[in-house]
């Protein structure tokens, strides 16, 4: 390679991430997880994600409320898009617990003891996120996901993702713990609260992390938070890829 050419960037691995939200007063608190040292953003505080796995395809047969041509719209790709859906919903699962998913009576999921198990199981991919969803007569509420950003890691970054950001609202009955291993604390806050703790060095913050809250500081409820993210998918969403260099360094 000549002096003068540079090396071709890695490719971004297709990921996504998502905003889990509780009503409080005065404003919604939203679920931080920090990650685990060495891993990518370790030792900060960030929403729970991950990348699309080989069995998002295999997923797709347990998706209600959102058919694969409407995620593939909402996204704006071609195919795969019900994929994003179906990551970032076993990946909320996987690190906190928390499950997206009706019952055959079309009831929210509730706890069950052995699903601390199965969640590790899956985690590790010992037991695909498929079978998981078959056998326990699930079905993944692709509904309740609002898209409403994406993000793309810079060229020079040597390990790149390409994310769609999605929000929801923390189902009735469920309750939020880190797993332990990939995310070692958790932690539910207002987005106010979080920038406030970066602000002063006590959280440190991915920056579309720090940017998201910073954007949602502007409203004051779910609803309004909701209606946000359907303006942002219908005047079309474009893809953010941040020059870390032009960021300020306390963002």
């Amino acid at each position: 390679m000549s002096a003068d050419r540079k090396p071709r960037p890695a490719p971004a691995r297709p990921s996504s991430t998502i905003v889990v939200l509780r009503s409080a007063q005065p404003q919604p608190e939203v679920l931080l997880v920090k990650r685990r040292a060495g891993d990518a953003f370790g030792e900060t505080y960030a929403f729970p994600g991950g990348v699309v796995d080989a069995d998002e395809s295999a997923a797709r047969g347990f998706a209600i409320g959102t058919t694969a041509e409407q995620a593939n719209r909402a996204l704006g790709v071609e195919h795969g898009g019900l994929e994003y859906y179906s990551a970032v919903i076993r990946e909320l699962f996987e690190e906190t617990g928390v499950l997206l998913a009706h019952d055959t009576d079309g009831e929210w999921a509730r706890d069950k003891p052995e699903f601390e198990s199965l969640r590790y199981k899956v985690d590790k991919g010992l037991l695909p996120w498929s079978e998981f969803l078959k056998d326990q007569g699930l079905c993944m509420s692709c509904d309740a996901l609002h898209y409403f950003a994406h993000w793309e890691t810079p060229f020079s970054s040597p390990k790149r993702w390409t994310t769609r950001f999605f929000m929801a609202e923390l189902p009735p009955g469920q309750n939020a713990c880190h797993d332990g291993s990939e995310t070692t604390d958790s932690c539910w806050l207002s987005a106010a609260e979080a920038l406030d703790r970066h602000k002063t060095g006590q959280m440190d913050l991915p920056y579309p992390t720090f940017k998201t809250l910073q954007k949602m500081c502007e409203f004051q409820s779910i609803p309004e938070l909701f209606a946000w993210a359907r303006e942002q998918r219908h005047s079309g969403i474009e893809m953010i890829r941040p020059d870390f260099n032009r960021c300020p360094d306390q963002y």
